[in-house]
């Protein structure tokens, strides 16, 4: 139910700019009255025409007046004209279908959103995280046109980072028969592995018809090839009318194979329900198998100790906000990947079902996260749809009931609420454990006293402590690590030595809101990444830990304010594209080959000024060269890295190192002025219907072919055909450039330190597409891509 919806703006304070709202929301009759916002006849015809997944707080402008959270963008309780959003979505149902049940299924809303369809109301959902499901089977209109309406007030926010506002996850259209299972009420449980796998599956059968039912379930395992691999039929049962069954069958997989990081091998559960020979009901669940075992001594997937080497993360991308296309989930996991991480910590709140599912695909780990620790009915609610919604997935190894509640965490307030959400959590889904993202006090008080696995943010000057004093409690670092930079951002040594502290943390431009490109600066609560890893990385007692943060995000702009709109915690930048410190992890924890040298050598910098040159990598030894002329070799510390100070020198440095006695090499050299743009695709094709996604990587290079990284020149982009530029981003945490644009605007990006990004969504028609990017004085580029 994604395309082909309507859009407008309402307004906070004024009935007469908000659809008159408070006047024709008339809950006087269970039908409103009249021609309103709700009805089908309402004229919507100069709203504007959307896809979802939609975000309109990307499209809003910069304010120094707005929320630091938000990215300094126009949304809250001060801009009333642009935080309310009216949707409007017109289909048709089949009279055929007249005998099924009818769900509207909505998986993200931020937030506080009232639905109603054909002028019924259906409810109000404050989560902007969890989504919400209605049943409108008595609702639907069978003859004509039916309408679902949506009002989305984003006044108030729910974290203190970027939320984004609107529709910004899937909507479906659920059609099921009277006898049917949730898919939220089917679970999958390994119970044993070997050379036979057990699996118990369990779910529950209800019945709507007005009669009693007969009925038998046919149970399927099939393989990733789509091979039949288990069959099983259980025995007949009968249900009555407005009757619920828990249904339970143990299945044997022969010769089966695990699921972990490196070979995450999905199975499909196909549940049948068949009453009087027909097939009413059809279920297929993903699912991976594997155990989990949280110890002392560490976490054990599949009796194998593994080390969380994790990120946290938020949930925007640069130039789409939060309404990601499921593509871009794939994108971001696989640049985690890619690095050498193995898991994934959904900061602060629960990820899009289509997150998950990337993470299922792609081997990675993920601690499943609610948005707040507590226990009252609205968010106990939360708690148990979000367990019963991901249960099934494969990566999810812990839960995790909340994040740093200073005020109760140490309580025995916090500790009341916690054994609730455990409590819950152990009901709901016995096959994993829980943690807390614990950042006041090392003592086991409070949530400590009865959270299964300790976590801490930071605080790890008092890790020995606790361990000392609680050896039986298993302990993983929910957030570790710190460090802030922006990506490219270099300075001659002499310069660096210059540079003066900035609301505590070491700054190279306060005006422009920049930091050093290094594992230089850190938050005072925190430490730099080779602290933390240097500090646990060999620690038996310690499961690993997730680094804060895996790419920058919107909002959270320390240590500084507007005009800074973005975070620097990032690994990567808000684009994907990697920071110097991205190579210091991905030397310690990839299996690649890593010789990574920083700065690039168009540093500004005068003949034999000093510079400080960074070189990280897993080889053993490393010698530098600069002109051919070698500066000496150095061994490379485990965990660490190798700083050369160099005379600066226009040419060719270059890096060569030895690894298990073989040779690998890298190099950085100066380059001429850009002459021409590439455009680099991260896919060859794009699948038609307006839900696949494309993200093409801009930069420029010399007339020899050499990236030049210092670049800021501004780039205009058209495409040609059945597609749409839905987002551009160039990763500089000050640009308040626009991210989107409309159907007559000229499309542009500047640079940022030679680089920028534009995101495509594909179209409805199988035709090819072209993208044009071309600049001032630089040869144009022209890629073709294919819908398919």
């Amino acid at each position: 139910m994604d395309n082909d919806w309507k859009f407008t703006f309402g307004h906070a304070k004024e009935s007469s700019k908000d659809l008159f709202y408070k006047i024709h929301n008339d809950f006087s009759k269970t039908k409103a009255k009249g021609i309103n916002f709700s009805s089908i006849q309402y004229d919507d015809s100069t709203w504007l025409q959307i896809d979802l997944p939609h975000d309109w707080a990307v499209a809003l402008p910069f304010s120094k007046e707005a929320s630091c959270s938000h990215g300094y963008k126009t949304l809250g309780v001060d801009f009333p004209q642009t935080s309310i959003g009216w949707y409007r979505k017109k289909f048709m149902v089949e009279a055929t279908d007249s005998d099924k049940r009818f769900e509207i299924q909505f998986d993200g809303i931020f937030r506080d959103a009232h639905i109603w369809i054909n002028g019924m109301y259906l409810g109000n959902y404050q989560s902007g995280y969890m989504g919400v499901k209605y049943d409108i089977t008595d609702f639907i209109d069978f003859k004509n046109e039916n309408v679902i309406t949506v009002r989305v007030d984003a006044t108030q926010a729910e974290g203190w980072f970027y939320e984004g506002a609107g529709i910004y996850r899937h909507v479906w259209l659920n059609i099921f028969d009277n006898l049917y299972t949730p898919t939220e009420d089917v679970y999958i449980q390994t119970k044993s592995i070997g050379t036979n796998s057990e699996i118990l599956t369990e779910i529950v059968v209800k019945n709507q018809y007005l009669t009693e039912k007969t009925f038998y379930l046919e149970y399927k395992i099939l393989d990733r090839n789509k091979k039949v691999v288990t069959e099983a039929t259980s025995d007949v049962f009968r249900i009555q009318p407005n009757g619920k069954l828990f249904l339970s069958k143990q299945l044997s997989i022969n010769n089966s194979s695990l699921w972990d990081t490196d070979n995450p091998y999905l199975y499909t559960l196909v549940t049948k329900i068949v009453s009087n020979n027909e097939t009413l009901e059809e279920l297929h669940t993903r699912f991976g198998i594997r155990t989990f075992r949280y110890e002392p001594d560490g976490f054990y997937l599949n009796n194998k100790r593994v080390q969380i080497k994790g990120v946290c993360v938020h949930q925007d991308h640069a130039g789409i906000g939060t309404a990601l296309l499921d593509e871009i989930q794939y994108y971001r996991i696989n640049l985690l990947k890619e690095m050498g991480a193995n898991a994934y910590r959904s900061a602060h709140n629960p990820p899009t079902p289509e997150l998950l599912q990337a993470c299922d695909s792609l081997g990675m780990l993920v601690m499943n996260e609610t948005r707040l620790l507590n226990s009252g009915s609205e968010y106990l609610t939360q708690f148990e749809n979000l367990i019963k919604r991901d249960r099934n997935h494969a990566c999810i190894f812990m839960w995790c009931i909340g994040n740093e509640e200073e005020l109760i965490q140490t309580t025995i307030t916090g500790k009341r609420i916690a054994q609730t959400l455990i409590t819950k959590q152990h009901e709901l889904d016995p096959s994993r454990t829980s943690t807390y993202g614990g950042n006041v006090g090392n003592k086991k008080e409070g949530v400590n006293e009865v959270i299964p696995v300790r976590g801490f943010n930071y605080n790890l000057y008092g890790l020995e402590d606790y361990k000392n004093q609680n050896p039986n409690q298993p302990i993983i670092g929910t957030e570790v690590g710190s460090t802030v930079s922006t990506r490219g951002i270099y300075i001659p040594e002499n310069e660096i030595n210059k540079i003066e502290h900035f609301n505590g943390v070491f700054v190279a431009d306060t005006v422009h809101a920049y930091l050093l490109d290094q594992d230089y600066s850190y938050t005072n609560w925190a430490s730099r990444a080779e602290q933390w890893l240097n500090q646990t990385f060999f620690d038996e007692r310690f499961m690993g830990g997730f680094v804060w943060t895996g790419f920058d995000y919107r909002g959270e702009p320390t240590p500084f304010s507007f005009p800074n709109i973005n975070s620097h915690f990032g690994v990567m930048d808000v684009c994907g594209f990697p920071k110097n410190i991205y190579y210091y992890y991905k030397s310690w924890w990839s299996d690649k080959d890593v010789l990574h040298i920083a700065p690039h050598w168009n540093i500004d910098a005068q003949p034999n000024q000093l510079v400080k040159v960074w070189v990280y990598s897993n080889a053993d030894e490393i010698e530098l060269f600069l002109n051919g002329k070698s500066l000496g070799k150095k061994m490379m510390p485990k965990l660490g890295h190798l700083i050369w100070e160099v005379k600066y020198q226009k040419g060719i440095l270059k890096a060569v190192g030895l690894k298990n006695g073989q040779k690998i090499q890298s190099s950085v050299a100066t380059t001429g002025k850009p002459t021409k743009i590439i455009l680099t695709p991260h896919k060859k094709s794009l699948k038609v219907g307006n839900q696949d996604a494309l993200v093409v990587n801009v930069c420029v290079v010399d007339k020899k072919g050499l990236e030049v990284p210092n670049a800021n020149g501004l780039i205009h982009f058209n495409l040609l055909g059945d597609a749409q530029i839905i987002g551009v981003g160039n990763g500089d945490p000050s640009s308040h450039e626009k991210d989107t644009f409309g159907k007559n605007e000229i499309i542009q990006r500047k640079l940022f330190n030679g680089k920028c990004q534009v995101i495509i969504r594909s179209g409805k028609t199988k035709t090819p597409i072209q993208l044009q990017a071309f600049s001032q004085g630089l040869n144009n580029a022209t890629i073709t891509i294919l819908q398919q």
